[in-house]
């Protein structure tokens, strides 16, 4: 029987996506909580590069790398409800949008919360202006990978835990400037791995407010 462990951080949105995946494939695994703070050895073990969550150990054999270690859940368990599509082209597609995703969400997200003034208006315009280039891709698809949630999907959705506290942070709505968007992201919380997988937006947003005093950063 294969070993599966997730080294994990609850309010991490690259945890979130192996979290989902597993719940979508029925995959049992042992989840493994981490400080941040006070990283465990078999942490540091398994990811010396990086030394940063998540971390999938299957069989003693770590991955490293949110895509890498979604890309491989579907690989090893292709059987179970594939999240890549079998088409070189649609494939190659859904990791050009999920590294779109990862080089300006996060980082227009972050920039959201960390800074005030005229550097936060900019993330804020950043983040409205990829969201909506996103909201273009999915068009009038029910998910990003057509009539069910796929790769692009489960790699997109853990953010909208985060989004809550963006809004509140930088004073804006995103559903005012992004509503299919939205409406997509309450589809796939439908979804019970999804909802299961992703943390109360509230709770999220005291670790935000957490973050912003360890960092010194005055609301």
């Amino acid at each position: 029987m294969d070993e599966v462990v997730l080294l994990d951080f609850w309010p991490s949105m690259f945890g979130m996506r192996a979290r989902i995946s597993f719940a979508e494939k029925d995959i049992k695994y042992e989840y493994r909580e981490e400080n941040i703070r006070d990283k465990s050895q078999l942490l540091l073990e398994m990811n010396p590069v990086h030394k940063m969550i998540p971390v999938l150990i299957h069989n003693g054999k770590p991955i490293c790398e949110s895509v890498v270690i979604l890309q491989y859940i579907d690989e090893v368990w292709n059987d179970k409800y594939p999240l890549l599509p079998d088409d070189p082209y649609q494939k190659a597609t859904a990791r050009f949008w999920v590294d779109y995703i990862d080089k300006n969400v996060y980082a227009f997200g972050k920039k959201i919360w960390m800074t005030k003034g005229e550097e936060q208006e900019k993330a804020k315009k950043d983040l409205i202006e990829t969201l909506k280039v996103l909201e273009g891709e999915l068009g009038e698809k029910p998910y990003f990978g057509g009539e069910k949630m796929g790769f692009l999907d489960v790699a997109l959705v853990p953010y909208y835990s985060w989004f809550y506290s963006y809004e509140i942070c930088g004073k804006f709505s995103i559903e005012d400037y992004c509503p299919k968007l939205i409406s997509w992201a309450k589809k796939c919380m439908e979804k019970e791995s999804v909802s299961k997988s992703l943390p109360d937006l509230e709770r999220v947003y005291g670790f935000v407010l957490d973050l912003k005093k360890f960092h010194g950063i005055d609301d």
